[in-house]
């Protein structure tokens, strides 16, 4: 029982601040799986008096029907004619279609300099510094890789949102119709629907920061002012599982990048994520998409910091499918609104505090804005990076992507208070995962990218053992795991994504605390305290991901850690459990990249003695040396542990060394033994 004081607090609490589970509602649109094929599907839809709308987007054997006589929006399920549909022979699944809530991403508010005749271009403080201070010396480094050369030219990017003006002086001569889609009102134009609060202006500013012209003596310069840019329109109308599938699978083998600055509502108390079209769509995307490359999904982390939400709670930033990409201010402060969590990749500058700069761009009605802010502005900036490197790379795949980001971010300026060096040695933060993107690193390195090997997902560890969560108490429980060495053929040696799926009933989700701990000790926080969920309904089979332990190796023992800290509106004799359990690892059986670097001079004679190795290892050595030009070598900073020795890149990793071999002098470029001796 409650103690009176208690009670009566309970009672006098507003309606809105008890627990209530908002209410489903049910659209006019169904999702159905009929394997026989596009006229099995228009005969089917004939029979119980539907429309077939055609094929889900590029979901093979999934089709969309529309019922013109059913109620739009409806809290009751349609049964009836409905259910026949679904008992049909013909038919292997059906889904009537809810409506999900989905909010746009901008924060609600309470060198030298290269010259373009683009007005705002002055202003856009986060691609270029003049005052010579240290965030000057940190900056994203976009000047640096235009310099190389690298604009976005080939290369296709659309924003997923709530339309692009597509006539706007500053996208007209990037627009790109083949990138685009109405989702919301089933035709080619995503221009957004025009209103008195220029309600959807979103999408055409994210468009803005990844391909406005340069040059054009209009508004700002995109970071990938020569890329082509596209809209999807599927933000403005009742958006379900059906318009999201949709949208994410828009002409995959032609458009390269999705940039995506939305997800469910950032209030800290809801648990949402992509339902099964929509997982589909993405997983389809990865396998299939850019001709088996894999769509590159980009993803804003979200705004609900001022809330206290955690991003471990939305499914489409926790996705080891997306790019979660997080935010800084100017000054390498936490922003306000961030949320932080352990699937977050990496960051960008964004708006801060009110006496902060935001971000310049593209507006609606032909405009130019100052006001561009939160997490919806990094997502799109990150998109354009892509775009510079995939011009650099085509054949990089999706997960090559994220392994350059990993591999080329840096914590720099960044402030955040739990920094750590993980088992593999790269810095990373919840707040901003791997750090501020380098955009001339992502180049310099995908121009001599190698394919990562092929990645193996391994179910670790699965626990079904109930364990009550007593309140005030922290539980471990461990499990020892060898990666699947054995002989399932998906053996996991080094790590790139961690999911833990979990079940767990709880009296108040919002409560609870849950941290990964890896066998090199890298403390992943999957879950922190959410004040304002006070759901009863707990988590089932919800999965958390982790890229804290990039580079680990696989094998040992993992703890999982729940701590229960009951509110003070919550009895706490009331327990929870953890249900079950499972660890599932993503990575791959050899090392991903282990380039040997030989110190070198600037002469193009190759001089190398290999008397001290036996002729078998001699003739591999040689073999196995690929020559990588002068041209591409790194200009940019250098981690503070090479010295004065130079390097390919800003990590550690990335510091030039002399081979381990008695193998004389090399008077040549730079060398990479692709093999082992």
């Amino acid at each position: 029982m409650l103690p009176l004081a208690g009670a009566l607090l309970l009672l006098l609490l507003p309606p809105a601040c008890l627990a209530s589970n908002p209410r489903t509602v049910y659209s006019n649109h169904w999702a159905v799986r009929v394997p026989g094929g596009p006229e099995v599907a228009a005969e089917l839809a004939a029979k119980y008096g539907y429309l077939n709308l055609g094929q889900i987007g590029n979901l093979e054997n999934y089709y969309h029907f529309y019922h013109s006589k059913t109620v739009k929006r409806s809290t009751l399920s349609s049964r009836g004619t409905h259910s026949f549909l679904g008992m049909d022979p013909k038919v292997e699944w059906v889904q009537q279609q809810e409506v999900k809530k989905r909010v746009k991403r901008h924060a609600r508010t309470d060198l030298n300099l290269m010259y373009f005749n683009d007005p705002i271009w002055s202003n856009m403080w986060y691609l270029h510094c003049t005052d010579k201070s240290s965030r000057c010396r940190s900056e994203m480094n976009v000047m640096a890789a235009w310099q190389r050369g690298y604009t976005g030219k080939n290369v296709v990017i659309s924003i997923l949102d709530d339309g692009v003006e597509r006539n706007h002086p500053d996208l007209i001569q990037n627009y790109d119709p083949f990138a685009s889609y109405d989702v919301n009102g089933e035709d080619q134009d995503p221009s957004p629907r025009y209103d008195a609060n220029n309600e959807n202006k979103h999408g055409t500013r994210c468009a803005g920061e990844v391909a406005a012209a340069a040059n054009n003596s209009y508004c700002i310069v995109g970071i990938a002012y020569n890329a082509r840019i596209g809209g999807i329109r599927m933000l403005d109308g009742d958006v379900t599982d059906l318009v999201e599938a949709k949208s994410l699978g828009i002409r995959p083998d032609y458009i390269d990048i999705y940039s995506a600055s939305w997800g469910p509502d950032d209030d800290g108390k809801t648990v949402d994520g992509p339902g099964p079209l929509a997982r589909k769509a993405f997983e389809d995307g990865i396998k299939k998409g850019r001709k088996g490359l894999g769509s590159i999904f980009v993803w804003a982390s979200g705004n609900g910091g001022r809330e206290g939400d955690y991003c471990s709670c939305d499914g489409y930033t926790n996705s080891i499918y997306t790019i979660s990409i997080s935010s800084t201010t100017e000054n390498g402060y936490k922003p306000w609104y961030l949320e932080e969590c352990s699937s977050t990749l990496a960051t960008t500058y964004s708006s801060g505090a009110f006496y902060e700069r935001k971000i310049v761009t593209t507006d609606l009605r032909q405009r130019c804005t100052d006001d561009h802010t939160g997490t919806s502005v990094s997502a799109p900036m990150v998109a354009g990076i892509i775009a510079l490197a995939l011009e650099a790379n085509p054949l990089l795949n999706w997960r090559d992507v994220q392994h350059l980001l990993v591999k080329t971010s840096r914590s720099v300026h960044l402030r955040a208070p739990d920094w750590r060096t993980n088992g593999a040695g790269r810095k990373v933060s919840h707040l901003y995962g791997f750090g501020l993107v380098d955009a001339e690193g992502m180049v310099v390195e995908a121009k001599k990218w190698r394919t990562v090997p092929s990645q193996h997902v391994c179910v670790g560890a699965s626990d079904r053992r109930p364990r009550f969560i007593r309140a005030d108490q922290l539980i471990r429980t461990t499990t020892q795991t060898n990666a699947c060495a054995d002989s399932s053929g998906q053996y996991v040696a080094y790590l790139e994504h961690v999911v833990v799926r979990v079940s767990i009933s709880h009296p108040r989700r919002g409560d609870l605390q849950i941290h990964l701990v890896s066998p090199s000790g890298t403390k992943s926080q999957l879950l922190a305290r959410r004040t304002f969920d006070y759901s009863n309904e707990g988590f089932k089979n919800w999965e958390f991901m982790t890229v804290h332990c990039w580079g680990e190796k696989a094998e040992g023992e993992w703890m999982l850690e729940i701590h229960d800290i009951p509110s003070q509106l919550r009895n706490p004799e009331t327990q929870g459990k953890l249900k079950e359990w499972t660890l599932i690892l993503y990575g791959t059986s050899e090392h991903p990249y282990h380039p040997v670097t030989v110190q070198h001079s600037r002469s193009r004679m190759l001089d190398i003695s290999t008397t001290d190795l036996e002729p078998s290892k001699a003739a591999l050595f040689h073999s196995q040396l690929e020559f990588v030009e002068e041209e591409d070598e790194y200009s940019g900073p250098c981690h503070p542990e090479c010295g004065n020795r130079g390097c390919d890149g800003p990590s550690e990793e990335q510091c030039l060394n002399c081979v381990h071999y008695s193998l004389g002098s090399v008077k040549t470029g730079r060398y990479y033994d692709v093999g082992s001796l």
